[in-house]
């Protein structure tokens, strides 16, 4: 299948310009189904890869599910299905096969789940834990300020470059999901922060990359998630967060400041105000002030 993944991998490139973590999702997702597909057919399997492709259908595939639900969450199932019905609903269009197999198969409902979030306090005494004068200091302070800031995902921070940034006017230009730019307002701490950062590095040009690792190259997703762990046990917060939980909680406390959730919508990038609301989430004492208010017998007078 390995001809077949890689022609379709450079038609999400070319033809959908998805985004390099996303056709890299979907090539692991289809590599893992091309492992299965081996071991399900066993001796049987054709040494082509049109033939090997051809004897995939709707009840190999439920088995391939079954096989999933043993490890994964029905969120991650669901996304490798989806992978495995554009594949095929390509190789359909390419004359490839027949039908697609996928297509009768039913996405697993997804389970219902309210976000982790840090608390106000918790930010604060988090972002406090990385004051310092050191370059890689400032750094991660900086990292923190515009995590909380801005609410941007992980992969969309370490992409940015300096140029990026408008600290002058305080926003940030970021390109999100499906290759689609927005433009977020940076908070005054985090624009102070940035400026301690930068004037570290000796204002470097606008072609290089903002968040720099010790040895000068673009700092990774993964090494940030691991510098927040560390500033979250020496702030002594408990909580297992990564930095999408930091995203989580600009939303949420957006939110709870009485923000409109469109506008959240628009800060976050997402395309469908419903999965606005999954990464929100309304807390009590917002929840019992809207009561106050609202109900004629709420526990306020006046």
């Amino acid at each position: 299948m390995d001809r077949l993944i890689a022609r379709f991998c450079r038609h999400l490139d070319v033809e959908r310009n998805l985004s390099p973590h996303t056709r890299r999702a979907y090539r692991q997702d289809l590599a893992e189904f091309k492992r299965f597909l081996k071991d399900d057919l066993g001796d049987a399997a054709e040494a082509t890869s049109n033939a090997m492709i051809g004897q995939v259908d709707a009840l190999m595939l439920r088995r391939y599910l079954a096989r999933l639900h043993k490890r994964h969450t029905k969120t991650t199932i669901g996304r490798k299905l989806s992978a495995l019905r554009s594949f095929f609903r390509y190789l359909v269009r390419q004359g490839e096969l027949a039908v697609n197999p996928a297509e009768t198969i039913a996405t697993p409902k997804r389970s219902h789940y309210l976000p982790k979030v840090l608390t106000v306090d918790e930010v604060f005494a988090l972002i406090k834990a990385a004051d310092g004068e050191e370059p890689l200091t400032l750094r991660d302070c900086a990292i923190l300020e515009l995590f909380y800031s801005s609410g941007l995902r992980v992969g969309e921070l370490a992409a940015l470059d300096v140029g990026h940034l408008d600290l002058h006017e305080g926003l940030v230009r970021v390109r999100g999901k499906g290759d689609k730019e927005r433009i977020v307002p940076v908070g005054r701490s985090a624009c102070q922060a940035l400026e301690r950062y930068l004037a570290e590095r000796g204002a470097p040009d606008r072609e290089q990359p903002l968040f720099l690792n010790y040895r000068g190259g673009r700092l990774s997703s993964r090494s940030i998630e691991r510098n927040l762990k560390k500033w979250l046990l020496r702030a002594g917060i408990l909580k297992d967060a990564s930095p999408h939980v930091l995203r989580h909680s600009f939303a949420t406390h957006l939110l709870d400041g009485g923000a409109d959730l469109r506008a959240i919508q628009e800060l976050l990038g997402h395309a469908s105000l419903s999965t606005t609301q999954k990464y929100t989430q309304v807390s009590l004492d917002r929840l019992m002030d809207v009561y106050d208010r609202a109900h004629p017998r709420g526990r306020k007078k006046g």
